[in-house]
């Protein structure tokens, strides 16, 4: 899954890609580096993050999808908690909804996933992005994760959401401390008794940055390059755990890393 930020203030894009045109184009190249969904969002939701109202938001993603729509060959998902805005990103050409609430703040969501019959990815976030960073705490990491998705695939069920189109996504970063992070892409395989397909998204986070901080020289092209180095190690390790989508900035890095990753799964249990 390519990352397609339309947003001013995103941590890693910023305002690269905020120009409908320039969004357009990179999501071209992203299918050129081999990407098979784009996630395309128009709110940022780094932490502390502000929200946006829904007519910016939909002012940001509507063109672009629709330039999209008939001008790629890979689904588009939209990235977004808002019931308003997944629907008339579906009527405009998205496919899938993926929403960081996990239908928690907008309690419509079902409903458009159902109405439409599309897949939606139900993240894991403890508090909101303007507090998920302040001091998260579990007792139980891994089964409060699994409390939670058993909980939202039962009520997405209910609600007419065909256990089938069905994604999880444990959060990195989405209210983790950084021995949270790394203990959810080692022990990633834990949610496969959830049997429903797991989306990671480590890529570019802050837990790399503080894992790596003692190299970084505030040089961009230095620290990206680190940083994206980082990135594909936690891809790798969430790949071997289990993972079956990975969301990234960098598609063309990934495609190769995940190429030697299905090597050795399809090996490890060869004598």
């Amino acid at each position: 899954m390519g990352i397609l930020n339309v947003t001013p203030d995103s941590f890693s894009d910023g305002g690269t890609f905020l120009a409908c045109d320039d969004a357009v184009a990179h999501a071209a190249r992203l299918v050129e580096d081999g990407a098979d969904i784009i996630d395309i969002g128009g709110e940022s939701t780094r932490p502390f993050s502000d929200p946006v109202s829904m007519e910016d938001e939909i002012g940001r993603v509507i063109p672009v999808i629709e330039k999209l729509a008939g001008s790629i060959k890979v689904p588009v998902s939209i990235d977004t908690t808002k019931a308003s805005v997944a629907k008339q990103a579906i009527e405009a050409g998205a496919s899938i909804i993926n929403d960081i609430s996990g239908m928690r703040l907008d309690h419509n969501m079902a409903g458009v996933a159902a109405e439409y019959s599309v897949p939606v990815i139900m993240m894991h976030m403890q508090g909101s992005p303007q507090t998920m960073q302040i001091s998260p705490f579990y007792d139980d990491l891994t089964g409060e994760i699994k409390d939670f998705f058993q909980h939202s695939i039962d009520s997405a069920v209910k609600r007419g959401i065909l256990r089938s189109r069905i994604i999880i996504d444990p959060g990195i970063g989405f209210g983790k401390t950084l021995k949270h992070n790394l203990l959810i892409i080692k022990n990633l395989s834990d949610f496969d008794t959830l049997d429903v397909p797991i989306l990671i998204g480590p890529s570019r986070k802050s837990f790399l940055k503080n894992l790596l901080k003692d190299e970084l020289k505030e040089d961009s092209e230095h620290d990206l390059s680190l940083i994206e180095s980082g990135t594909q190690a936690a891809v790798a390790a969430a790949a071997l755990n289990g993972a079956h989508i990975v969301r990234v900035h960098d598609v063309a890095g990934t495609r190769n890393t995940l190429k030697i990753i299905d090597a050795i799964n399809q090996n490890r249990h060869d004598s």
